[in-house]
């Protein structure tokens, strides 16, 4: 059976350290690749600065060059809240000969009482915790934990930091920079 891990987010911009949890997902866990799957409107959190299709291209500028990374369109093709358990039926139902491993912060964990259907979801896919400090990593559902390197670093803190015209060199892809230039994203806003 095709192992595969889903890395939900936002992706407002997607990060090295994005990356960095998927890689150390993939081979924890014994993955055949990780999704990257960036959701249309995301139930918990409001996003803005970049629309859902300029955060699918940076997910894919993002992801470019890693054998094992995809990016799965799913939610932002289906439009609406994305609902992680919608999402996972579907898929499970389209691809039903692969084990689904559903990728989570470690500051995710304590919050997955409030997902939507989550005694079904917890039925349906096996979550995959990276081990964050701060953060008690318990849940009365399974959940394997993992290690990964330590990085501070949030897609808030970089929008930020382009709209204060700071630099984000390192901190996300090259790729994912010059798309961020280019489109004009996160920058100062003016009264026109």
């Amino acid at each position: 059976m095709k192992k595969v891990g889903i890395l939900g987010g936002t992706f407002n911009p997607p990060h090295i350290g994005h990356l960095i949890m998927a890689n150390e997902a993939l081979h924890a866990v014994g993955l055949d690749e990780v999704r990257f799957m960036p959701n249309y409107i995301a139930p918990h959190k409001e996003v803005h600065g970049a629309h859902a299709a300029q955060r699918l291209e940076m997910t894919r500028l993002a992801t470019q060059g890693h054998s094992r990374f995809r990016v799965e369109d799913f939610e932002i093709s289906q439009g609406g809240v994305s609902y992680t358990f919608d999402t996972m039926k579907a898929m499970i139902q389209r691809e039903p000969e692969t084990a689904f491993y559903f990728i989570i912060g470690g500051d995710s964990i304590e919050g997955l009482p409030t997902w939507h259907r989550i005694e079904e979801l917890a039925q349906m896919v096996r979550f995959v915790g990276i081990r964050r400090p701060g953060y008690l990593h318990e849940s009365m559902y399974p959940v394997l934990l993992i290690d990964s390197p330590e990085l501070h670093l949030s897609s808030t803190m970089l929008r930020e930091r382009v709209a204060a015209q700071g630099t984000i060199r390192f901190l996300v892809p090259e790729k994912v920079e010059a798309f961020i230039r280019e489109e004009r994203l996160y920058g100062p806003k003016h009264d026109d």
